[in-house]
């Protein structure tokens, strides 16, 4: 009988330590999941500075737009006072 039980013991610690190593990632799975989400992140990276430029871009042309505005406001605003000031013509 020792030796029965002895060697259930060695079968059940060889089946634990095979179950527990097989739960274990291995490097080169770990690395290529890594190189997957890094691919992603590039992408995003890429994505992130291009809408960051038509942002850019767009708030300089909005800063165009507003200076040529506060322009046309002042000449309409001359334009209007000349006309009030001026006489009907009955």
């Amino acid at each position: 009988m020792p030796q029965l039980s002895k060697s259930i013991a060695t079968v059940g610690l060889a089946m634990v330590g095979a179950l527990s190593l097989s739960a274990c990632a291995t490097e080169d799975y770990v690395d290529k999941h890594i190189a997957t989400v890094n691919d992603r992140i590039s992408a995003l990276e890429a994505r992130v500075t291009q809408v960051d430029g038509t942002a850019q871009a767009a708030a300089s042309a909005a800063q165009n737009a507003n200076q040529r505005i506060d322009a046309l406001t002042a000449r309409v605003d001359a334009i209007e006072q000349q006309l009030a000031a001026k006489r009907p013509r009955n």
